[in-house]
């Protein structure tokens, strides 16, 4: 398995720790793919907001269907999330 460092909450500020801040408000804690962009705060805004459009912007599909879709690649790639 590939190791890549990352900031946790307790060692983050500024940008980086607004956007945890943010994921904890949503979900109720900071899941292991947000701290993939850790070290790249920017990066990091960018990627929750695609997550965002795609999860919950216009789209034909309904929310459960979009669901269903990111449930069927997590088990194709034995991914836990």
């Amino acid at each position: 398995m590939a190791w890549i460092r990352t900031i946790e909450l307790k060692e983050s500020s500024g940008r980086l720790r607004a956007e945890y801040d943010a994921a904890i408000a949503r979900s109720g804690r900071l899941a292991n793919v947000l701290k993939l962009s850790s070290l790249n705060a920017p990066t990091l805004s960018a990627w929750v907001e695609m997550y965002k459009a795609v999860m919950f912007g216009a789209s034909p599909l309904s929310r459960a269907e979009r669901e269903l879709v990111a449930v069927v690649v997590s088990c194709e790639n034995a991914c836990h999330y």
